[in-house]
């Protein structure tokens, strides 16, 4: 083993001398020993001088006190702990996919990049083919163990991360429990119920009744509100889910693909928006609010009721009223059902992969070990305690082998809201390229109401509707972005008609006929059979 060891270094001794076909002005890679009795796995922080670029979008819970993530606690203390430098870049909010286009057809990408890759035109493979990211299956095997490891150990999650030819295209966040996976939904004043006498809503009924309430009894202009574009949450209104039929696509009860727009059930929701829109029940601002509007409603006397996630919307808004209103009080509502005692099917449960915030290599790249062992030390014992809890002794400390948040997070002595703190020193409360802990969680949701709003927000069984991530194949992704493209600015456009019934609801045959002369049953054929080469990996 020592002769083998010592040939290695002799190669890469004479590779270094040869310049490796480098240009004088590139930086040359430390080198690093990973004979195979390491299994690849190496100590940090790596003694290299490589410098690193990593391009993401600068998260709202830094922002407000950074002006960039390498100047957050997390940014510093991930190069002190890895030994690599890395100048993050952020685009500006709201601009990042023009700059990423941008950046690829310039075609001086950053080493590293994180994306949701799925989106790109063509999907993963054809960001491989056209040399945008690099296919990761060896470079994983080289250089990125803990990774590795961690796929091995959950075959589920592996079957997630890859195409269907077998490709790997970017480390990924994961939602390290099941109790992660559902973190957004309904939620509605309890303040203003146990004023009434009322309780929280169950069935779609009971909404109506609960929001007549609200307009007639608190004199509430926008019972109901929340930003109907552009907020990431109207795939998923809750309210569609009591018809079993959101937005987007699903997998039906008969295993096959369905573009909930045009079912049945989609016309009932859109009826009882429109009526309730036109009650009153509804904020008049639906079509152009947007989320701080939505919050000032939320946090003041306005609205009643709306949806979002358990920590930026549920505690950002009680904790924000509370300085004014001590009796004010949200509660999470279950997703509604059309019949008292049905049980709901469809949820807002997530998988357990999130393509968004995934980080890819990029064929620009000139240190590529540098960068997988960058992105591979997440997946690692210490990475994952850094990643979730931060710097020891200062952010956490273990405690009976539990790492609990100190006051930096929960009482941060600058006045910063719980998800600032962690803001400043993890990444667990937003997406990544690493493993998400439920034990951040648990000490995230401070409120009792945020403790509870999870498991009332959970549906069993629901994640059978789910689409997974499918990859179809870089001609069916084209063909599929271009129809679909035409066919999502038509239904927006015309399903915010109906709800404030500037169309007539009785046009909705001639609706669905349009649709689908835009191309909808070969989008459904392409995402059909991308879901039966997915379930046969």
């Amino acid at each position: 083993m020592r002769v083998i060891k010592n040939l290695g270094l002799l190669c890469l001794l004479l590779m270094l001398l040869a310049g490796c076909g480098r240009s004088s002005g590139t930086p040359v890679q430390t080198p690093v020993d990973t004979a195979a009795d390491t299994g690849g796995f190496i100590s940090y922080p790596l003694q290299t001088d490589v410098a690193l670029t990593w391009w993401l979008d600068f998260n709202n819970n830094v922002s407000p006190n950074f002006t960039n993530l390498g100047e957050a606690p997390f940014g510093k203390g991930l190069q002190e702990r890895t030994g690599i430098k890395i100048t993050f870049q952020h685009p500006p909010t709201g601009g990042a996919d023009e700059q990423f286009n941008l950046m690829v057809a310039d075609g001086n990408l950053p080493d590293i990049m994180e994306r949701n890759w799925l989106n790109y035109p063509g999907g993963p493979e054809k960001a491989i083919s056209d040399g945008v990211i690099l296919r990761l299956n060896d470079i994983m095997e080289k250089y990125a163990p803990n990774f590795t490891a961690y796929l091995r150990a959950h075959p589920e999650v592996d079957k997630m991360v890859k195409t269907d030819n077998g490709s790997y295209y970017a480390f990924p966040f994961i939602r390290g429990d099941t109790g992660l996976l559902t973190s957004r939904g309904l939620m509605i004043r309890k303040d203003w119920l146990d004023e009434m006498g009322l309780q929280v809503p169950e069935t779609m009924d009971e909404w109506h009744t609960v929001l007549t309430a609200f307009k007639q009894r608190k004199n509430s202009p926008a019972p109901f509100t929340f930003e109907y574009t552009g907020s990431g949450l109207n795939d998923v209104l809750c309210f569609a889910l009591a018809y079993k039929a959101p937005n987007g696509w699903f997998v039906g009860d008969d295993g096959n693909v369905h573009f909930g727009a045009v079912e049945p059930g989609r016309r009932q929701y859109l009826t009882t928006m429109a009526q309730w829109y036109k009650e009153g029940l509804i904020d008049p601002d639906i079509g152009v609010v947007q989320n701080q509007q939505v919050a000032a409603k939320m946090t003041g006397e306005t609205s009643g009721a709306s949806m979002g996630w358990l920590g930026s919307r549920l505690g950002v808004w009680t904790n924000a009223a509370k300085a004014h209103n001590p009796k004010y009080e949200l509660a999470a509502a279950p997703v509604p059902v059309l019949q008292k005692g049905d049980k709901p099917v469809m949820g807002t449960t997530e998988l357990p992969y999130s393509a968004n915030g995934t980080a890819a290599i990029t064929g620009s790249c000139k240190n590529v070990e540098t960068a997988a062992r960058l992105l591979d030390w997440a997946y690692g014992e210490e990475g994952h305690l850094y990643y979730n809890f931060g710097i020891p002794g200062e952010s956490y400390n273990l405690v009976n082998g539990y790492p609990a948040y100190t006051d930096v997070i929960l009482k941060n002595p600058n006045g910063w809201p719980v998800a600032q703190g962690l803001g400043a020193y993890v990444r667990s409360v937003y997406n990544g390229p690493f493993v998400q802990d439920i034990r951040y969680f648990e000490q995230y949701m401070v409120l009792p109401a945020q403790k509870e709003g999870y498991k009332t927000w959970t549906v069993e069984g629901s994640l059978k509707y789910t689409l997974p991530t499918i990859t179809p194949t870089p001609e069916e992704s084209r063909e599929f972005a271009r129809i679909m493209n035409e066919i999502n600015t038509y239904r927006d456009e015309m399903e915010l008609k109906f709800i404030l019934e500037t169309e007539n609801l009785s046009n909705w045959d001639s609706y669905v006929s349009t649709i689908r002369q835009m191309g909808l049953d070969r989008a459904t054929a392409i995402y059909q059979a991308a879901l039966t080469r997915y379930n046969a990996r």
